[in-house]
């Protein structure tokens, strides 16, 4: 029998975030090669996440051109 639980049902104790140092209760931990257990809040994961897929080369003054009709 598989035994189904949703995220929303599992309580996790408050933290404290390493990176901004608040106490959250949306957090990933992070465990590294030697067992050193990492918390990181939903906001700083985010932050960290942004413009993950932008290619380094863009930029917008690139566009300047004329547009051809």
């Amino acid at each position: 029998m598989t035994e189904i639980t949703e995220s929303t049902s599992t309580d996790k104790p408050v933290a404290r975030c390493s990176e901004c140092d608040r106490e959250v209760t949306h957090y990933n931990t992070f465990i590294s090669p030697t067992d050193e257990k990492t918390v990181i809040c939903w906001q700083c994961r985010a932050r960290d996440e942004k413009g993950f897929n932008a290619d380094r080369n863009y930029h917008r003054t690139s566009r300047r051109g004329v547009i051809p009709r």
